[in-house]
């Protein structure tokens, strides 16, 4: 299937340079425009990362002055020696136990103002049993049962020396969760007598961040576990993030260590991440692509220039090229064209340099052309003229040999009026073949030369072979090569009835089809033969080896060409049948 249609066959370089060029144009844009939008990205990702890891410094800071009023905190609680004693020696009454409650309270106020810029809860608990929450444990609602059987207790009677922060929920109040810091107090000897926990409800310590979050800006704090502890999307609180586990690892494994950009949430995300130490947790700093950067870049706008760049460069482009090949594709149309002129027309010289070269060429190709044609018309005609002359050459003795034959076997019978009669026919047959120098005669004057020729076989045969004439009335007017029909004849006399002894020979001219037909049949011994005389095998060239049957076939390839000629029809015991076929040519 062709891709460009026959009616723009003279336009097929413009077209198939325009769809290259349209075709790279295209390419080119969208190679230029993708490469624009993601360097530009890139950079406002740059820039963004540099600034938003200045946030995430003061965010850090903000959990680091909390951490350190932790800490402040914890170590007084450590270092009380009147805490240590109340939380290990045995309480028997309840008196002493509220003494002890109430000598707790007063004690942890005075260490409470470490902590005054935070609405955090502080609660210690002795391995005599004795606790006490501040805020009514408001701020954390745990009860001591809870806390003996929570694996935060667990957690931090196994590392004793280590302040650890850990996240709880409560699914009984508002709140629900909460950061607890939690510190084991031990004595001098390493033994564990009780321990002091620092809670913070999620909310408030979501506020450390919150002024630095927007929407589609988010902060989530993780524990190792890949547990949410604090989100500015709350309904991601407490939840396991197997995807967040995954960037810790990617972060933490990158060469800038900087950001990674992937999915989560759904959504195509920018993804910052610091480890804190002192919580022993992962801070990320999510921001959504589209929401940070969707304004930043105008998408549409830039791809609207692009195509605006575009379609003025495939104008530009296009006409240029329409310019430099209408020379080329008129000289194609004219260069076509020029068979149906027989090469009479030169093209026009015109257009750019390569195409007036092509043109130049091609009518110096055209001048030589009809020098070698004429020259080659003239040594065909000679050549024609001279095949023509040496067949006419052949026809001619061997017609007066057969002839003459048949007049000396008349005369040796001594029959002088047959011989008479026989002379004078060969004399008009001589008169009307060799003395008439044209190259065809009529069909009528044909006739008369055969009539004569088979009057002399006639007499040397007798009347034991018939010899009928069918012919057209339209015909006699009809143009033929000389003695066209005589050879068929005299080669039915002489080869058709050895076996057979009597028989007919009938001649048939008729027109048929534009064409002029010649028949010779007999029903004498025949052979088995179908064929033209090009297609004859050497057993069938035999029987129809005559100087004049072959010329006859000869000189109608090289008078009408190769379309005519001599077919041969022949069967055994029944007959042959000689068919000519000639173009109609009227005497003018």
């Amino acid at each position: 299937m062709k891709l460009i249609p026959e009616r723009f066959k003279h336009s097929n370089l413009f077209i198939t340079m325009s769809l290259i060029t349209v075709i790279i144009i295209i390419i080119v844009s969208i190679t230029i425009t993708w490469t624009t939008i993601r360097m530009s990205e890139q950079f406002f990702f740059e820039k963004f990362s540099i600034t938003n890891a200045k946030v995430m410094d003061q965010v850090k800071d903000s959990y680091e002055k909390y951490h350190y009023s932790v800490v402040i905190a914890s170590n007084n609680l450590q270092q009380s020696i009147t805490i240590r004693d109340m939380l290990t020696e045995k309480k028997e009454s309840n008196i002493e136990r509220f003494q002890s409650i109430y000598g707790l309270s007063e004690l942890i106020r005075r260490i409470e103002p470490n902590l005054a810029a935070y609405e955090v809860g502080i609660m210690v608990a002795g391995e005599n049993g004795l606790s006490y929450a501040t805020n009514d444990r408001s701020i954390w609602p745990i009860t001591d049962e809870e806390l003996d059987k929570s694996s935060l207790a667990k957690q931090t009677a196994q590392t004793p020396f280590k302040l650890q922060y850990h996240y709880d929920w409560r699914p009984s109040n508002d709140s629900g969760s909460y950061l607890v810091a939690s510190k084991a107090l031990v004595n001098r000897a390493g033994e564990q007598y009780g321990a002091a926990y620092i809670s913070i409800r999620e909310s408030d310590f979501r506020k450390f961040y919150s002024t630095y979050t927007s929407p589609g800006n988010n902060v989530f704090l993780v524990d190792k576990a890949g547990v949410i502890v604090s989100s500015s999307l709350t309904e991601q609180i407490g939840k396991h993030s197997s995807e967040l586990k995954d960037y810790e690892k990617q972060i933490g494994t990158t060469e800038n260590n900087d950001y990674v950009i992937g999915d989560f949430l759904g959504r195509e995300q920018i993804i910052m991440m610091e480890y804190i130490p002192f919580f022993d947790m992962y801070m990320f700093n999510i921001i959504d692509k589209d929401t940070a950067f969707g304004n930043l870049i105008d998408k549409k706008k830039i791809l609207l220039i692009s195509m605006g760049i575009v379609i003025v460069a495939l104008f530009i482009v296009l006409l240029a090229s329409r310019r430099l090949t209408n020379s080329l594709s008129s000289l194609v149309r004219q260069i076509e064209s020029a068979s149906e002129y027989d090469f009479d027309e030169y093209v026009s010289v015109s257009g750019t340099y390569e195409t007036r070269k092509i043109g130049i060429a091609f009518n110096s190709m055209l001048d030589e052309l009809h020098e070698y044609v004429d020259q080659l018309v003239l040594s065909q005609k000679q050549r024609r003229n001279a095949e023509l002359a040496a067949l006419q050459q052949q026809i001619n003795p061997h017609f007066l040999y057969n002839t003459l034959a048949s007049i000396k076997f008349i005369a040796s019978q001594g029959n002088i009026a047959e011989t008479d009669a026989m002379i004078n026919s060969l004399i008009s047959l001589l008169q009307n073949t060799i003395g008439n120098v044209s190259e065809t005669i009529t069909v009528e004057q044909e006739m008369t030369n055969l009539r004569n020729y088979v009057f002399i076989n006639e007499k040397r045969y007798g009347n034991k072979i018939k010899v009928n004439y069918f012919i057209a009335p339209d015909c006699a007017d009809n143009l033929v090569p000389k003695l066209i029909l005589q050879p068929f004849v005299e080669n039915a006399f002489f080869h058709g009835f050895i076996e057979k002894q009597e028989g007919y020979i009938h001649i048939l001219i008729w027109q048929e089809d534009g064409s002029l037909i010649c028949e010779v049949v007999d029903n004498g011994d025949g052979m088995e033969a179908t064929c033209s005389l090009k297609q004859q095998t050497k057993k069938k060239q035999q029987l129809f080896s005559g100087i004049g049957i072959t010329n006859v076939h000869e000189r109608i390839k090289l008078i009408y060409g190769e379309p005519y000629g001599v077919e041969i029809t022949s069967e055994l015991k029944e007959g042959t049948k000689i068919r000519i076929t000639m173009p109609i040519q009227k005497k003018s």
